[in-house]
């Protein structure tokens, strides 16, 4: 259960940073609490999406993941965000990505951030 809540902490906390490195990624709301709650929970669906869509989609493009020698992954990443953005908006979530390629660079800046955190956080195993 530790590592859930550390993988979630985790998530929350990257796509925090690239709402605020990005403009066309966006997180609105009234109070920061708000926000703060809205982040946690777009970060839940974000690792749902991850957990259940994403084994999938790199199945299913092994050719060109191996083609491109792994870049393709960041393609799957930014389809990845923009699932969880889309999803959020069917749930009434005010987190909005918009475009590709800012799904993209917002997909690499996940990334690079839930790695860095999850060296610095505790492991619950």
């Amino acid at each position: 259960m530790m590592n859930f809540v550390v993988k979630t902490i985790a998530n929350a906390g990257a796509l925090a940073v690239a709402v605020w490195l990005l403009d066309k990624i966006t997180l609105t709301g009234d109070s920061t609490g708000k926000k703060i709650g809205t982040l946690i929970v777009v970060a839940l669906l974000f690792g749902l999406v991850n957990f259940l869509v994403k084994p999938l989609v790199k199945l299913l493009s092994l050719p060109l993941l191996i083609l491109t020698l792994g870049l393709f992954t960041l393609v799957v990443n930014a389809l990845m965000l923009l699932l969880t953005s889309w999803l959020a908006d069917k749930l009434d979530l005010s987190f909005h990505v918009e475009g590709f390629w800012t799904a993209v660079l917002g997909g690499l800046i996940i990334s690079v951030v839930s790695w860095a955190l999850h060296v610095v956080l505790p492991d619950g195993d």
